[in-house]
């Protein structure tokens, strides 16, 4: 201890004998491996801890891994030594405290303070005229706490002075993640000042885009020079499209698309197909005008009063803060608030009502030790981490304490403030959860309803063993398909998490003041008066709720008794019911003008919900089921359609996808196996492909070819053939475990669906819960011709079944349109 007491100044060593250089480098040398140097590239966190809120600002300050430099609070840092050995940390505190008094009893004139440089945020709490802030960081070495103040240049290594300057001077992780530092680097397109756009007439309506080679529905893109929607190109996680939009510009050589569902006031996602790269479209609004479409000129009020002319009043928002009145602080578990980050309401409002479900706590926050101890050497990037990491903070009650009044004596005695932090910023949080989205990694508003969505993804796909607290959104849907010629029926169920209502404009019920306001309100804009008080329509609740299961007209119906295209009608009920109904509200639509309206209406909501009326009750007698006939599959002439290409000679291989992944160290054979196995669909589906196949024993062998007669027949299964074949073509489970599926998963969705691709992967997507069953696959395996397998039903989606009734103690309301 004597060492110790030296190192520390601490009574009873020899605290007043300055230590020499030579005793601190004799510390250090043991783990001089260990410390590393910031490189670029590196996210250096100093301002939050991994497993909790901890900030420089708490009482016990952050320690920052001088290797990984991930942070951690006091209480989570010996977990990061004990399970990765890492010795050296930076510990870093601010300390604020107050200001001293001048004789007239105002602060001092204010000095530049040398002592602040950590990259913090100030405490908004506090009045920055009244108090200063103090950073301080040393050198901690465990486990027994060594520590070694800083800066301490003519004493420590080089190479730990330089490390710890990177550190202190490095920038936030979260900054390199923000959206316009890249969004500003996006290149000008070189065809936009002069693209040509042909007077063809073609007008682009707001909604229901097709695209014009073939009927997907999302991910459409629209060519600015002829008006032309046609869909992307296909990814390896089976989203996308089937890139008829590249092959149209092969074709014309027409370069710029948009994609639609992304056009908004500030701008659209362009692409350059001849520049192969996203790009920027400084005359985008033009562009978008030649079709018809002005969602970028939405400047003006819609009244048409500059903003001048209109005399303030107290706003919606402003009374239902209560603005004004003083309120009551809350503190303690269950009664912490998340800061806002930025346009980030959609992601508070979600995750306060996720954490208030006893199943998302269960089994996040009541497994935290466990996810905490099992947690990868990176939590910052593990998602049941991040998800109890926010849970605590909400629900622990340790951010959202009240100051003690012997606290406030003590921090007068000693000049210091000591501030409680009341809230949590959910930084990392989001950092971790938007980094794959586009659009959750800006600071743009959105929609809570597909973060929603997002989140629910997430949780599904990084599950906790068998435990999935998502099921509890989870519900069935029973869709009624009719055939208005025949009069036969089919029935399917899909799983959906969350019910989407229209506003019922029609059935408000004081349509007597809406018009006599709609009168007043004209009459002042034409005198340029003040605006009357808004009336909003009351919509009752159940005339939305009946929109759900009234009929609607189903697009391009193939009727299989008619066996062609017919009429056909649409009703939907509940197969299940939740234990938590999600809903949305759908208040805002598109006007003809492409502008985006929103309705500001009032839903009035029942004492009691009862949703029963709305169960399905399946087929009823007298109806006739249609004939389970997959529609015809048209394969285009020009036999571009890229699932036929998995079929293709040895010679017709794309041997530059292959030197591609050779180059990146892979096997020669390899390479052509997964360039052969993903029907030449390019390096980066094939490198997906090595991925999953790069541990199996015959990885590196030779490409071994099927004979042409199994792949013709495999190719007649691949769209919809209602062959007798039960297994799988190997070609067609290769693309699938390309994808990051299972093998088996592959198999049993191959055998569910014919051996149609298509088919296949939305059945894998429908059945997240599908186990891996060994014995199951080699039984398949080996019994290849036994057609029973195939006639083997897949289990169930995993679903519970509520009671359909709900009190309005029990709603749970949080923002569902935009931030």
């Amino acid at each position: 201890m004597q060492r110790r007491g030296a190192l520390f100044g601490m009574p009873g060593g020899s605290g007043s004998r300055k230590m020499a250089a030579g005793d601190i480098g004799e510390l250090l040398v043991p783990h001089m491996p260990t410390i590393r140097v910031p490189r670029s590239g590196d996210r250096v966190y100093k301002s939050e801890c991994a497993f909790s809120y901890d900030s420089p600002n708490s009482e016990g300050g952050l320690y920052v891994c001088m290797n990984t430099f991930l942070a951690f609070g006091r209480e989570h840092v010996e977990r990061h030594f004990r399970k990765t050995g890492q010795s050296v940390y930076m510990h870093l505190k601010r300390h604020v405290r107050e200001k001293v008094r001048g004789a007239s009893g105002g602060a001092l004139p204010k000095r530049r303070n040398s002592k602040i440089f950590l990259d913090l945020d100030t405490d908004d709490d506090l009045n920055s005229d009244d108090y200063e802030y103090e950073d301080e960081a040393k050198l901690v070495i465990f486990p027994d706490h060594y520590e070694i103040a800083l800066p301490n240049i003519e004493e420590l290594p080089a190479l730990v002075t330089i490390a710890c300057d990177a550190v202190l001077s490095s920038k936030s992780p979260y900054r390199k993640q923000d959206p316009d530092t890249w969004e500003n680097e996006l290149p000008v397109s070189k065809y936009a000042n002069n693209l040509t756009q042909l007077d063809n007439g073609v007008r682009i309506p707001p909604s229901g885009w097709k695209c014009a080679r073939c009927d997907l529905r999302e991910n459409l893109w629209l060519n600015l020079t002829d008006g032309s929607v046609l869909c992307g190109k296909w990814f390896f996680d089976s989203s996308g499209g089937n890139g008829h939009a590249l092959e149209h510009y092969r074709d014309m050589g027409y370069p710029l698309a948009v994609k639609l569902g992304t056009i908004t006031p500030d701008g659209a996602d362009v692409y350059s197909f001849q520049e192969e790269e996203p790009v920027l479209d400084p005359h985008l609004a033009k562009h978008l005008a030649h079709f018809g479409i002005d969602m970028l000129h939405m400047h003006g009020t819609e009244n048409g009063l500059r903003d001048n002319d209109i005399k303030p009043r107290v706003s919606e928002w402003e009374v239902i803060q209560e603005t004004g009145t003083k309120l009551k602080p809350m503190y303690g578990p269950g009664y912490t608030g998340l800061k806002n980050l930025g346009n980030s309401c959609y992601l508070s409002s979600v995750m306060q009502a996720i954490f208030s479900i006893p199943e998302f706590q269960r089994a996040y926050v009541g497994n935290l030790p466990r996810i905490f101890d099992y947690s990868p050497l990176d939590p910052t990037q593990d998602f049941n981490t991040q998800m109890t990491k926010l849970g605590h903070g909400l629900l622990s009650g340790q951010y959202s304490k009240p100051p003690v009044k012997s606290e406030l004596i003590e921090q007068v005695m000693k000049e210091e403030h000591k501030p409680q932090q009341n809230g949590i910023s959910p930084r990392m949080f989001k950092a971790f959860v938007s980094k794959s989205h586009p659009e959750f990694s800006s600071n743009r508003q959105q929609d809570a309803q597909e973060f929603f969505l997002h989140l629910v993804n997430l949780v599904e796909r990084n599950r906790i063993g068998s435990e999935n607290p998502s099921d509890v959104f989870r519900f069935l849907v029973e869709e009624r398909i009719q055939c208005c010629q025949t009069r036969k029926v089919r029935y399917t169920e899909r799983v959906d998490y969350l019910m989407q209502l229209p506003v019922a404009m029609e059935a408000a019920t004081n349509k007597d003041e809406l018009i006599a306001y709609e009168l007043t309100r004209r009459e002042a804009e034409a005198n340029r008066r003040p605006l009357p008080e808004v009336v909003r329509a009351k919509i009752p609740f159940s005339a939305c709720l009946q929109a759900f299961s009234e009929p609607e007209n189903v697009d391009d119906f193939w009727s299989s008794a008619l066996q062609a295209k017919s009429a056909g009608v649409k009703t939907s009920r509940f197969a299940s019911f939740p234990e938590y109904l999600v809903v949305q509200i759908k208040k805002f639509t598109f006007g003809l003008d492409w502008v985006p309206k929103k309705f500001d209406v009032s839903i009035d909501m029942p004492d009691l919900l009862d949703i029963n009326h709305l169960r399905a009750r399946g087929l009823q007698p007298g109806e006739e089921e249609l004939p389970d006939i997959s529609p015809p599959i048209v394969i285009p002439d020009d036999s571009k359609d890229r699932l036929m290409n998995q079929f293709i000679d040895p010679s017709d291989i794309d041997e530059s996808s292959v030197m591609q992944l050779a180059e990146m160290g892979f096997p020669l054979e390899a390479c052509r196996k997964a360039v052969y196995f993903t029907g030449n669909m390019g390096a980066e589906v094939a490198f997906n492909w090595i991925i999953v196949h790069m541990e199996e024993p015959d990885f590196a062998e030779p490409l071994t070819m099927p004979g042409y007669g199994g792949a013709a027949s495999a190719g007649a299964s691949v769209f919809g053939a209602t062959g007798l074949d039960n297994q799988p073509p190997e070609e067609i489970v290769a693309i699938i475990t390309s994808m990051g599926f299972h093998r088996n998963q592959a198999i049993q969705a191959l055998r569910a669906t014919n051996n149609n691709l298509e088919r296949a992967l939305d059945w894998i997507f429908s059945h997240p819960e599908f186990e891996e069953d060994s014995d199951f696959v080699i039984e398949m395996e080996n019994n290849a011709n036994a057609n029973i397998i195939s006639e083997a039903k897949p289990e169930g989606p995993r679903v519970k079944d509520g009671s359909g009734m709900e009190f309005s103690s029990d709603y749970m309301i949080y923002d569902i349109s935009i931030d």
